[in-house]
């Protein structure tokens, strides 16, 4: 199969879209573990201001008691900047960094 003219520049198309989207989601919101806040209030928040479900929230509230951190959730910066806000509004300590390249 030959790459003609219009399919090379469909794949080009195609390959910049695709980076768009991986840039898009290079960063992750980071949750910190700290000996105020309670299990369940750490899941509430990530119920209410992530979108998570009361299970998805659990698992994320355990990691991030026993690693220290967790990264509950990845996007792009507009999108996790106002739930970062969010969740340190509540009391709970909360960063964005940016994703790893590999």
């Amino acid at each position: 199969m030959a790459i003609t003219t219009t399919n090379a520049a469909q794949v080009k198309e195609e390959v910049e879209a695709g980076l768009l989207d991986v840039l898009a989601a290079s960063y992750n919101l980071i949750v910190w573990n700290d000996e105020v806040n309670t299990f369940d209030w750490v899941i509430k928040t990530l119920v209410e201001v992530c979108g998570h479900t009361a299970e998805q929230a659990e698992q994320c509230a355990y990691i991030i008691h026993f690693q220290g951190k967790y990264a509950v959730k990845q996007g792009d910066y507009e999108t996790l900047n106002p739930m970062r806000k969010a969740i340190i509004d509540r009391g709970i300590n909360a960063t964005i960094e940016e994703m790893a390249e590999h």
